[in-house]
């Protein structure tokens, strides 16, 4: 059976997970994407709907508003080569038939969503240039970082507005600066 990326990313984490649960997915998976890779999953007979307890993340809720999460089956440990032991044995699914997601999507409920990390900078890329540029003492100024990385001036200016103040959260200010012009400086 040939499983995508991320659906051996999903199935390794629930099959070691001590309550064997598929929920909280990868933080990069959401919304429509997330359904889709769980429904594959169901409809491949991996992964199956149960009854969740109060504490367990909720996936959806049934027509008869039964509150069902997702645990991984048996064919899902023997799919990654895991060897399941009684302890590690997947929960009997739920009475709801699995796949039928899309039919009762206004009664889902919201999905338990794993604590957003912080992003990271690949080294040795243009974004990790224009941080270090920022970080130095003398900060930098966008003719400085054109020069160093190749963009022009507005790809810089939307590289420091978008990568590095939305995205990274850095605390990013600028001056001006007699003989110099604007600089740009990261402040830790």
């Amino acid at each position: 059976m040939k499983l995508s990326d991320t659906q051996l990313v999903i199935l390794n984490a629930a099959c070691r997970r001590a309550d064997r649960r598929v929920l909280p997915l990868p933080t990069k998976l959401k919304g429509g994407a997330a359904e889709k890779v769980i429904t594959s999953l169901v409809t491949k007979g991996l992964v199956a709907e149960i009854q969740a307890e109060l504490s367990d993340p909720v996936w959806r809720v049934a027509e008869d508003d039964q509150r069902l999460t997702l645990v991984p089956t048996l064919r899902a440990f023997e799919a990654l080569g895991i060897e399941p032991d009684a302890a590690t044995s997947a929960p009997q699914p739920a009475t709801a038939r699995p796949g039928k997601a899309k039919a009762n999507r206004p009664k889902r409920a919201s999905v338990a969503r794993p604590e957003p990390q912080a992003p990271k900078t690949r080294s040795g890329t243009k974004q990790a240039v224009l941080i270090d540029m920022l970080r130095a003492p003398n900060g930098a100024t966008v003719e400085e970082v054109m020069s160093a990385t190749g963009w022009l001036s507005h790809t810089v200016r939307g590289a420091i507005a978008g990568a590095l103040k939305k995205k990274l959260g850095l605390n990013v200010t600028s001056e001006k600066v007699e003989d110099r012009g604007r600089i740009y400086r990261i402040i830790d």
